[in-house]
């Protein structure tokens, strides 16, 4: 059972790689631990736990020792990669040697050695004392304990007796004598495969790894494919590669051994043990595998003690179930907990079968029948279960242990194999059974899973390391293939777990499959077998008929057909005459299948009534494209030998013609046209059975156009006689079913339903045609080089049903009639092109595989430039899922390199267009009218004619030279005529353009034939007269035209305009052609003639061309006229709506563009300063809106509507410096005022800058909200129930919207600011400050005496300071916000609120205006940091969206304070000035270094306002209250900041000398001699002044640009224009000058000297500061570190071998995972498996998403390794697949590896998926995505 039900193997795939499976490389070395003998030894005390190697290969079965530390140990049914008690490991402590001597007397070894004793009858007597003892708790058993129990009982004096010595130091020295040359790794199931395009004898030969890694492969033509589990390595087998069939480890001279074959012999003795050993080891495992019997065990394992009534019910697996089901069914039937049964049914799945309870018999059965039951409620079947004895499971058990402890034993000797095959091969003496592994193959299907898995690497481990028993193991697999493969038919476990799937590890092996050909007559075994197993489907007439099939059973029958391809997949270089004799026999017996197919599922044309039912058709053409390569694999061998060719040709035509001959009627029609009778069996495809099967002619087909490939077809009347050929009969078939298409593109066939055009579909589409549509073409030339023309021709007429049509017909007014006929003559004529012009087929002419190949790319990039994996989708593969692309493309394309996005294209060389013909056979009738109009469009942007005639075709071979007489035969006269006649006659009903256009290519291909016929040959010599035909009179009536006639009338028709060049180019062609006729003749008058006559066609065209010119030019004209007349108007509109304009205007920094221009025009005071008395006037504008859902303008005004953008607010760690940190998932006690300087989350809010009225927005979310609930069945991409929607406009995901809130314009008074000036100093301003925050507090205490500041008074004598004080340098009242703004500002907010705390939505909570603040801050920072990141300017190149979002964020920051209580700000502010100012510290302030100093900046500034609220009237600071407010709080902040960048560099040491002693130099120099004296000597003064210049200047820089984002969006002062442009140093000046701070920024210490100094000095004490200085804790360093995503391998297979060592952390076994990277922090995770999923607030998660909510707040990036793509993940429930930034050299992603070329990182791709994080648009893509691929509803997410 495999999740919600394991998906079959799909039936139209290729091949199975030769290696699917794998033990995994790197695997934990386990120590093993023996507890020495049982306790029924003779010696009593056991022996002490020994240390010792590891076995190669991986973990041991049991799982880790107790010494290695490891994890919990594995069930014993592992995969037999675990070991056994083999090898002891890499120097661990061994225990004391005379222990292990001391053991191996114990008594069963004695016994054992002991000549006089039957091994077999002592072994079985010790495994029947101990097994059932050992596992005797199946239910809950202590495997480490039990490992150590068989180890010590059992295991190890069986390795002493076998080694004659201590089995550590044996196999020690075994190993290192050498190893085999085959690698032999086995693969596991997902495992990435290579296989070398270049060398590889056919795909399924493959390399792990690891050797691939070290072979020379890697430099070739290479593919990357994910295994399927099931095959091994073959890196060392010679007959696998071309070329390097060994990797560097393999090697002979790698290995130490000096042995050129590197594995040493065993001696005699051991070799004598290993022959008594085995043979009792492997009958028991055998026995035990296959033992039915429930209760009892075989006699020899009965011991004398009393039987104990002990049972269990055992579940089985199987493939019907999913784990819902047996979960489902385990609880109702044993009433166990959830958890408990997932356990069993994990267990289940992995191994096969689990004891789901123990007990006596009776209860066991009653569980086994309860399960039963409940299991048929839920499913078709019940589950498997059986009751088993306690015994009969633990010996079961224990035969397991000892296949992998014998299957480990096999990878250290050669000897050891062959000993282990011989004993398995050898049969009974007398006796008809099978031999030991014939009976375990004959049992696979009924093994359960973890048997198998032991079986088959064991299998792996032995006979396919040797090559001799590997040949005799396939003989004993063909001996019982046919039982074997009905076995896996009926089974229902995967292919990959059945015997079966071996057959690719023998039937591929070029030596061993001749082999098998020729001793054991393989191919008409398979063949047989197929037959055999599909007899259900044979209908009475011995034709299949797949109506009601199976698709499960199916899906396995066709892994019979694999088998027929992995066979011949090598054809013979040499042919004996028993080889032949084998094939021929294959042949003919899968000529029988060919036959049963010949004419299957036959249809009849549906008249009146529509079908009821769609019959089924998929099973049918499934079968073709499966057998479609084995069909040409047949003709290829049969082509690789003359006399075989001729055999198999006339066993294929016997079997043609006995299908032909069957219930056919006796009764002839005879029809007469143009003097021409033909005679022919009545049959109609319109009202006749017909079939689009048939295999049998087309195979023939084949083999025919081979015979005159090869020349063998002049020996063809040999073999069969021209009386036994009946062309006329093998034509027929084939002609039928091309007239069905016909009639199907007539629309005759309507009323038969969609079946039949999915068939017709299938039949031309590239996976079939090869073998379908391309040999039925094949099939009438045939015909056609073999028949009179004239009947050839009357045969086509009569059986498409055209007869009448060229006859005198009616007139009729029936439009279906005559659309009907129109169509089928179109297609009748399309038929003769292809017969007569397509010649690109080895053996109908003389080319080459590569010149077919070249013709098809050509033909492909005529339509329009295309990628590589467009072009190999559209070519038809080989037996080697080949295309030969890749070999020919550089001779007809040019490759175009992507961009960022899309992918590479080829594009047609100019010099092949020539070869562009209009009527190719591969167009579908869509390419063939886009190809033409891309030539058409060509041609006359080159100013050329438009005529496309075909390009000249390739002669036809001898055999196939009689096709051209059709063209010039009466019959084919005839039809061109009349159809030229119709045209001329304007007879509009009965022609059609299309239908002249192919009646001139006809023509086209008959004058091309003569004038290559007549430059080839003398005139004499030619008999192809199409000229004299042409140009004959049709009739002796008085009005009889001939064509040249019909042609020049033709000219005049002007529905026919655009056929004119064509026209002309034919009537060139026909003059050239008389012209070549007369030229032996009259060679002198000829050339005189024709030179006049082309003199005359040359005037002729010039003129013509003179005209078109002419009306180009005209049209040209009077396009410009129009686009001036559409400018002046889009001029004019722009003039009379300009502030409509430039508000829609999406240009980047508009505002900041608008200022320029005024600037230029302003006073000469204008000042561009955002701080201070200078401060630069606001740019404010009349702000006009349009709401993108009602359409109507609207300006913003405070007292207006509210207007809001579209936003999104989420959590973000994009900034983060310390991914380790954990985050806290709910901010329930979390206090957000302060933001760690680590900045380890954020709440970002983002916006698409789409504009609507407040009331319309809630009014479209309503009816969203509605439209939803009326939907529940429907899954939504967003969570309405979280304020999700989709922007109306972009549909851009977002959760809120941002009220816009108009900038308040502020003039400040020069006059006035002078005079504060003199008063406001810093220390002036703070004690106004303290003074006023300190009158709060006594209101707020209720007249409580409380001390100021001690700093408030110093050397402020006769200072007068008062509550009221701060008023007096300017107040203003506070702006007045409409209901509707304020309802907005209150939304947002509390959205705010809401995500950034992950807590449910409380308008009342205090932590609001901090999450407003907090947001604000950080979205600035993401912006500075993208900026930074992509090297932009810091203003003037936002996009609009976040230009128009940063500034409503801004504002609505600035105004949110206006609906919070203000003592509540005040609070706020208090706690805010506590870090800055230490006298407002209190018990929760954080320190200096433990805080972001912009987001107290934007905290302070934001809140500062509050300090001005009065009871009875609510105030705010003036402009000019308002500058300096802002300038202190700025320069104080500054000034910490300066302190936390020195402080956190001061341990840093100088990387270069620098003699700089700059000014700034020496002012740092000198104030780190203060900060020293403040720190007691803990900050050095020795760092040189240049070096803590330098780091407060690099450090400061992103503060500073981000404190100019937020004063320009807050105030709306112009930014100098230096910081429009990128330039570093200009960019520090212009920065300074703007924030009103001296470049030398420790001026601003000496400025405020007085006041700073006890700030400083109390920021110095600090314990946290000292304790850095120390170096006891570390502190941010600054600027912090730019994120990136983590940086990727530049060759993809790199990350596919990190993932192949990745081993999750929390599983023990070695199965392949599915391991995912994490792009942020590069975390591997074990993905989609419940071994990594954890319970997160009560809900299950998976890895990814778990992680996803540490690193990136809920939103993050994965790499699926294995599968090459990335995945968006956001929250629990969303995500979406997204292109990997890996391609290949096409310039093309490939997702699941299914194309496998090497990947190579793109760098511009990566980088936009960085910038995909960064802009914070991951949630917009999922969005986005979700909603266009809504396939991925159906995954979850959330166990991702």
């Amino acid at each position: 059972m495999q999740g919600a039900k394991r998906a079959r193997l799909k039936c139209l795939q290729g091949l199975h790689p030769r290696s699917s499976a794998h033990r995994p490389a790197g695997a934990p070395r386990a120590v093993r631990a023996r507890a020495g003998l049982c306790a029924a030894s003779a010696g009593g005390a056991a022996e002490a736990p020994r240390g010792g190697g590891c076995a190669r290969g991986g973990p041991w079965a049991a799982g880790a020792a107790p010494g290695d530390g490891g994890g919990s140990f594995r069930a014993v049914t592992a995969p037999p990669a675990a070991s056994l008690a083999l090898k002891m490991a890499d120097g661990a402590d061994r225990g004391p040697a005379a222990g292990g001597r001391a053991g191996a007397q114990a008594p069963e070894r004695a016994m054992w050695c002991d000549e006089r004793f039957d091994f077999q009858a002592a072994f079985l007597q010790c495994l029947a004392k101990h097994v059932p003892n050992i596992y005797s708790a199946e239910m809950d058993p202590l495997v480490e304990k039990q490992e150590e129990m068989v180890q010590a009982a059992i295991l190890y004096p069986l390795e002493c007796y076998l080694f004659g010595e201590d089995p550590d130091i044996f196999l020690e020295k075994l190993q290192q004598s050498g190893t085999s040359q085959l690698c032999g790794k086995v693969f596991k199931g997902g495992e990435t495969t290579y296989s070398c395009r270049d060398c590889a004898v056919d795909p399924t030969c493959v390399l792990c790894i690891d050797c691939f890694q070290n072979s020379i492969h890697k430099n070739h033509r290479y593919k990357m494919h994910s295994s399927t589990g099931g095959g091994f390595c073959d890196c060392g087998d010679t007959e696998a590669w071309k070329a390097g069939p060994l990797c560097t480890k393999h090697e002979p001279g790698a290995s130490s051994s000096p042995k050129e074959n590197s594995e040493c012999q065993l001696n005699e003795e051991i070799m004598e043990h290993s022959r008594r050993v085995f043979p009792s080891v492997i009958k028991y495992i055998v026995d035990m595998l296959i033992w039915e019997e429930e209760k009892e065990l075989p006699v020899e394992l009965t011991i004398s003690r009393e039987k104990v009534d002990s049972y269990y019910c055992v579940l089985f697996n199987d493939e019907h179930h999913s784990y819902d089901h047996v979960i489902y069914s385990l609880q109702r039937a044993l009433g166990c907990e959830l958890g408990e049964a997932q356990l069993h049914t994990t267990a289940i799945d992995k191994e096969g079968r689990r004891a789901v309870k123990a007990g006596h018999y009776a209860s066991c059965q009653e569980a086994k029948e309860e399960i039963k039951r409940h299991s048929e409620n839920v499913s078709q079947r019940p589950l498997h279960v059986e009751v088993l004895h306690a015994d009969v499971m633990a010996h079961q058990k224990f035969a397991l242990r000892l296949g992998s402890w014998l299957n480990k034993l096999m990878s250290y000797s050669s000897d050891f194999r062959q000993i282990f095959c011989q004993i398995c091969l050898k049969e009974e003496a007398g006796s008809e059974k099978p031999c030991f592994i014939s009976k375990l193959m004959l049992w696979d299907a009924r093994l359960h899973k973890g048997a198998r898995k032991v079986l088959h690497e064991l299998i792996f481990s032995s006979f396919f390391m040797e090559m001799e028993y590997k040949k005799l193991f396939a003989v004993e697999f063909v001996k019982y293939y046919k039982a074997l493969q009905k076995e896996y038919i009926n089974d229902d476990h995967d292919r990959v777990l059945s015997v079966t799937a071996l057959s690719v590890q023998m039937f591929t092996v070029p030596t061993l499959a001749r082999h098998l050909i020729e001793e054991q007559n393989v191919i008409t075994t398979i063949t047989e077998t197929l037959l055999e197993v599909l007899p259900e489907y044979l209908d009475k007439n011995d034709k299949f008929n797949f109506q009601g099939y199976s698709q499960d059973k199916l899906n396995r029958v066709y892994s019979v057909i694999y088998d027929l391809r992995y066979i011949l997949v090598s054809k013979p270089t040499v042919w004996t005459d028993l080889l032949r004799e084998r094939f021929l026999e294959g042949f003919v017996s899968f000529l029988r299948i060919l036959t049963c197919m010949q004419g299957m599922e036959e249809i009849k044309r549906q008249i009146g009534q529509h079908i009821e039912v769609d019959p089924d058709w998929e099973a049918a053409i499934a079968i073709q494209m499966q057998l479609k390569n084995i069909l040409l694999m047949f003709q290829e061998w049969c082509a690789c030998d003359e006399e075989l060719l001729l055999r198999s040709y006339r066993e294929c035509h016997k079997a043609v013609m006995r299908c032909s001959t069957n219930g056919r009627s006796r009764e002839k029609t005879v029809f007469h046209l143009c003097g021409h009778t033909l005679e022919s069996r009545p049959y109609r495809v319109s009202a006749d059975p017909v079939s689009i099967h048939l295999p049998l002619s087309r195979t023939l087909a084949g083999l025919h156009v081979r015979l005159s490939k090869t020349g063998a077809i002049s020996r063809l009347h040999e073999f069969v006689s021209p009386e036994e050929f009946q062309v006329e009969l093998l034509v027929e078939y084939p002609l039928r079913c091309l007239v069905l298409v016909a009639q199907v593109a007539a629309e005759m066939w309507r009323r038969n339903g969609l079946s039949l055009i999915s068939q017709v579909f299938y039949y031309q589409d590239v996976k079939c045609r090869e073998e379908m549509y391309d040999k039925d073409i094949i099939m009438l030339q045939i015909g056609a080089s073999l028949m009179d023309p004239n009947q050839f021709l009357l045969l086509i007429l009569q059986r498409y049903e055209l007869v009448d049509a060229f006859k005198k017909m009616k007139p009729t007014k029936d439009k279906d009639l005559i659309k009907q006929y129109n169509v089928l003559i179109e297609e009748m004529l399309q038929i003769l092109i292809y017969v007569v012009g397509e010649r690109y087929v080895p053996g109908i002419s003389n080319v080459t595989k590569e010149d077919v190949i070249m013709r098809e790319i050509i033909h492909l990039l005529c339509i329009e430039p295309m990628a590589h994996s467009a072009i190999t989708k559209s070519l038809p593969e080989n037996e080697n899922n080949e295309t030969g692309l890749e070999n020919v493309i550089d001779k007809v394309a040019t490759f175009k390199k992507p961009g960022v996005s899309g992918h590479g294209v080829y594009e047609l060389k100019d010099e092949c267009l020539k070869e562009f013909n209009m009527f190719f056979y591969h167009y579908t009738k869509t390419q063939h009218s886009k190809a033409e109009h891309t030539q058409k469009k060509r041609r006359k942007q080159e100013n050329r004619d438009e005529a496309l005639p075909p390009p000249p075709p390739p002669d036809f071979s001898p055999a196939f030279s009689n096709v051209v007489r059709i063209l010039n035969c009466d019959v084919m006269m005839h039809i061109l005529r009349t159809l030229l006649q119709r045209a001329v006659e304007l007879e509009t009903h009965l022609w059609t353009e299309a239908m002249i256009q192919m009646v001139l290519h006809l023509l086209s291909l008959g004058l091309l034939e003569e004038k290559q016929q007549l430059q080839k040959s003398p005139e004499e010599e030619v008999t192809f007269d199409f000229y004299h035909k042409a140009t004959r009179m049709g009739s002796s009536a008085l009005n009889a035209v001939n064509v040249l006639m019909l042609l020049e009338k033709l000219k005049r028709v002007p529905q026919l305009e655009a056929q004119k060049d064509t026209v002309n180019w034919i009537l060139q062609m026909f003059d050239m052609v008389k012209r070549l006729r007369e030229k032996s003749s009259l060679a002198t008058v000829g050339a005189t003639s024709g030179s006049e006559a082309a003199k005359g066609d040359e005037s002729t065209q010039d003129k013509e061309k003179a005209e078109r010119k002419r009306k180009a030019e005209a049209a040209r004209l009077h396009r410009q006229k129009i686009m001036a007349q559409m400018s002046a108007l889009q001029r004019n509109f722009i003039e009379t709506h300009k502030l409509l304009y430039e508000n829609t205007l999406e240009a980047q920094g508009k505002d900041d563009a608008i200022m320029e221009e005024e600037s230029t025009s302003s006073a000469v005071d204008y000042s561009r300063i955002a701080l201070g008395p200078k401060r630069g006037p606001s740019v404010t504008e009349k702000e006009v809106l349009t709401c993108i859902l009602c359409q109507e303008e609207q300006e913003v005004k405070l007292e207006s509507a509210a207007m809001v953008l579209s936003a999104c607010v989420q959590k973000s760690t994009a900034l983060t410096q310390n991914r380790s940190r954990i985050l806290e998932l709910s901010g329930d006690a979390l206090d957000p005022l302060f933001m760690h300087p680590d900045l380890p989350c954020g709440t970002h809010t983002g916006s698409c800058g789409h504009v609507m009225h407040a009331a319309c927005w809630q009014k479209y979310f309503e009816a969203m909200q509605l439209n939803f609930r009326q939907r529940l069945h429907v899954e939504q991409i967003f969570d309405l129930e979280n304020g999700e929607y989709l922007c109306p406009l972009c549909k851009s995901l977002c959760n809120t919207v941002i009220p816009i809130v108009p900038l308040q314009a502020q003039k400040i008074n020069s006059e006035d600011a002078e005079a504060v000036a003199q008063i406001l100093s810093l220390a002036r301003w703070l004690e106004i400050v303290t003074v006023r925050i300190s009158g709060y507090s006594v209101k707020n205490t209720k007249g409580e005496k409380q001390s100021l500041p001690p700093f408030t008074n110093k050397g402020m004598g006769n200072s007068n300071l008062e509550f009221h004080s701060i008023l007096s340098f300017g107040v203003q009242s506070s702006a007045k916000y409409s209901s509707s703004i304020r309802e907005m500002l209150i939304l947002f907010a509390t959205t705010i609120y809401r995500v950034g705390l992950k807590v449910a939505p409380n308008e009342a909570d205090s932590r609001i205006p901090m999450m407003t603040w907090s947001t604000c801050a950080f979205t600035i920072q993401c912006i500075e940091n993208l900026l930074e990141t992509e090297g932009k300017p810091l203003f003037g190149s936002l996009q609009n969206r976040q230009h128009s979002g940063l500034k409503a964020l801004v504002q609505f920051a600035a105004a949110q304070r206006s609906t919070s209580p203000q003592l509540l700000i005040q609070k706020h502010l208090i706690r805010l000035l506590g870090v800055l100012l230490p006298n407002f510290k209190g018990e929760d302030t954080p320190s200096l270094l433990e805080v972001d100093m912009f987001h107290i900046l934007v905290g302070a500034v934001l809140s500062f306002p509050s300090l001005y609220w009065e009871d009875a009237v609510d105030l705010q600071p003036s402009s000019v209250s308002s500058a300096y407010n802002h300038l202190y709080l700025f320069h104080l902040t500054t000034l910490a900041h300066i302190m936390q960048i020195i402080i956190s560099s001061a341990t840093e040491s100088p990387t270069a000398h620098s003699s700089d002693n700059s000014e700034e130099a020496q002012s740092a120099q000198s104030f780190c001699r203060e900060v020293c004296q403040y720190t007691s000597g803990c900050f050095s003064q020795d760092i040189p002044g240049w070096l803590v210049w330098d780091c407060v200047k690099k450090g400061i820089m992103p503060y500073l640009r981000c404190a100019a984002l937020f004063f320009h969006y807050l105030l709306g002062v112009s930014p100098p224009e230096e910081l429009l442009q990128v330039s570093e140093e200009g960019q520090f000046k212009a920065l300074c000058s703007y924030l009103s701070l001296p470049t030398n920024l420790f001026l601003l210490f000496h400025e405020y000297r007085d006041t700073v100094n006890p700030l400083l000095q109390r920021w110095c004490a600090d314990p946290v500061v000292l304790s850095c200085l120390k170096g006891k804790s570390i502190a941010i360093r600054y600027p912090r570190k730019r994120n990136h995503l983590i940086e990727l391998p530049e060759d993809y297979s790199c990350l596919l071998n990190q993932a192949s060592h990745f081993r999750c952390p929390r599983s023990s076994d070695d199965e392949q995972k599915h391991p995912v990277l994490c792009l942020f922090c590069g975390a591997m995770l074990c993905s989609q498996n419940t071994c990594c999923q954890e319970m997160v607030n009560g809900e299950e998660l998976g890895a990814c998403t778990s992680h996803a909510l540490q690193c990136g707040a809920g939103v993050c990036m994965f790499l699926k390794i294995r599968e090459c793509k990335v995945v968006l993940i956001e929250g629990k429930t969303r995500g979406c697949l997204y292109p990997a930034p890996y391609l290949d050299e096409y310039g093309e992603t490939d997702p699941g590896l299914k194309r496998g070329n090497p990947l190579h990182l793109c760098q511009e791709r990566y980088r936009k998926l960085h910038l995909l994080w960064q802009q914070h648009c991951i949630v917009e893509e999922i969005a986005r995505s979700q909603e266009t691929n809504q396939i991925f509803f159906g995954f979850n997410w959330q166990l991702l």
